[in-house]
């Protein structure tokens, strides 16, 4: 018989197995008698002794370790219905329960539950939910490697990206000086045009001074005749 499965009922005494669970109630064995009944949970209320804590002067401890301690302990078990015996007792067993907040009626529970759980056998400790542990834990390492590939092929995926634009970077400048010496011929060659240009032009004008002092040649050729002498008259 598992401690998980002992179950305190408000409104009846002694404590239960739970066999199974509905959603208006349970299917419970008494530990008393072992009679089997269907009890409602709208009437009643469950607690699991797992669940229950007690009150100390530094914090509140669960049902088991105050169990284990009288367990543990040599001192034989008080009479429940002498409440001075029963706090003497615990003092000794447990003296660092608040008695301001734990009642008698309190201590009474505590020392028919351990009775009954003593006559049936039951083994005192808590449930230790390893398996759901394990399986829990186990899975992170795996997210945690899925996050750790996704971030590496993030980073090489940027590398690729800053080696792609390094590469047009570099390209860049190349193109920029072409461009830039090619407006640079197309300069020199206007210049080269415009220099021979005027050359061109200046034969011509040259040559109209000439055929100006060819026509002012003719007429100076052209000399008066010498005027005879004219006869004297004798």
């Amino acid at each position: 018989m598992e401690y998980s499965k002992i179950i305190a009922i408000t409104g009846l005494p002694g404590l239960f197995e739970l066999i199974s669970s509905k959603s208006d109630g349970g299917i419970v064995r008494s530990l008393d008698d072992k009679s089997t009944r269907f009890v409602s949970s709208r009437v009643h209320q469950f607690s699991h002794l797992e669940s229950i804590e007690v009150y100390t002067t530094r914090h509140n401890v669960n049902l088991v370790d105050i169990l284990k301690a009288m367990e543990s302990s040599k001192e034989k078990l008080p009479d429940d219905k002498e409440a001075s015996a029963l706090k003497s007792y615990f003092e000794k067993v447990y003296p660092e329960l608040d008695f301001d907040r734990v009642y008698t009626s309190d201590l009474k529970k505590m020392v028919k539950w351990f009775s009954v759980l003593s006559k049936n056998q039951v083994e005192i400790k808590l449930s230790e939910p390893a398996v759901e542990e394990t399986e829990t834990e186990t899975p992170a390492p795996e997210v945690k490697e899925k996050k750790q590939e996704k971030k590496t092929i993030a980073k090489e995926l940027k590398a690729e990206v800053k080696s792609t634009e390094e590469k047009k970077s570099s390209k860049k400048p190349s193109e920029t000086k072409a461009a830039e010496v090619k407006p640079a011929k197309k300069a020199g060659e206007k210049k080269e045009v415009e220099k021979e240009k005027p050359v061109k032009k200046s034969t011509p004008k040259k040559a109209e001074p000439k055929e100006t002092k060819k026509s002012s040649a003719k007429p100076a050729a052209k000399k008066p005749a010498a005027k005879k002498p004219a006869a004297k008259k004798k």
